[in-house]
């Protein structure tokens, strides 16, 4: 209860600080970008039209009874949004040895601001979901806004949370290790193939589909789509799970770092 009541200050205290954090990665990513926040509303449109091309036309990809741009769509931002996110919470520390060098700071706070301010960019991107929803599909393959939209904040509040959670756990290693920036890019490439974004779970062996379920970005992914294209909520059991992997990621990501912080400053 101590250590909670400690972090809560903390974050109080620092707010400010937080957000300029996340001002100052707006500011750096948009500079002198013609179109700015746009790309955050175009970019998922453009690759799910890439996607759409390459899998429903090039490769005859189809899903009776589903709206395939909607499903394609969903597993895109859910999964963009974490490996965006985590990518660059694993980078937040190093990049700020040289802040961290001249005043106290709590440490935590650069891989937060980090996942806080993808998570800002994650909103902007269900525009153009909404859109999709809205204006693509027909009848059995049209999506409706209903009733169980009211747990879509949970389970993407899990999914920022779990993902705070890697990121706290990535930041922590990669100051120890920095070929982890590199690994890193080789474990996102094989997790993004095995998690169902652009596929149909179905397609796959029992023993594989048996052991998707242990995947946390599946869970959230499936159980958004659950919401946004039957119509119906997650099971109890998918939900709960949302839950146990965000407090299961926190929980070790921040031992981890909390165990490690202080030995920071002796790598930089």
């Amino acid at each position: 209860m101590k250590t909670i009541k400690n972090i809560y200050g903390n974050f109080k205290h620092y707010a400010f600080l937080m957000q300029q954090l996340i001002m100052r990665d707006f500011k750096v990513k948009y500079k002198r970008s013609v179109l700015g926040v746009v790309w955050s509303l175009l970019y998922p449109l453009l690759m799910m039209a890439v996607m759409a091309l390459v899998f429903s036309q090039m490769f005859k990809f189809r899903m009776e009874g589903v709206n395939y741009l909607v499903y394609l769509m969903t597993g895109l931002i859910i999964f963009n949004y974490f490996n965006e996110a985590s990518n660059t919470a694993m980078t937040s520390v190093v990049q700020n040895f040289t802040l961290l060098t001249k005043v106290y700071i709590p440490k935590y706070i650069f891989p937060i601001s980090k996942c806080l301010f993808v998570g800002i960019n994650f909103l902007l991107t269900l525009i153009p979901l909404l859109l999709v929803i809205l204006f693509t599909g027909s009848g059995d393959t049209k999506c409706i806004i209903n009733v169980w939209y009211i747990l879509l904040p949970y389970i993407f509040i899990c999914m920022v949370l779990f993902t705070i959670g890697v990121g706290l756990f990535l930041s922590s290693v990669s100051v120890f290790f920095r070929d982890m920036f590199y690994i890193y890019g080789i474990v996102m490439t094989i997790w993004q193939y095995f998690t169902p974004i652009f596929y149909d779970i179905n397609i796959l062996p029992k023993k594989l589909q048996f052991i998707m379920h242990f995947n946390p970005l599946y869970i959230f992914i499936n159980s958004a789509r659950d919401i946004i294209l039957f119509a119906k909520s997650p099971s109890i059991i998918a939900l709960l799970a949302c839950g146990a992997s965000a407090i299961v990621a926190l929980f070790i990501g921040g031992i981890v770092f909390k165990k490690n912080q202080d030995k920071f400053i002796y790598y930089a």
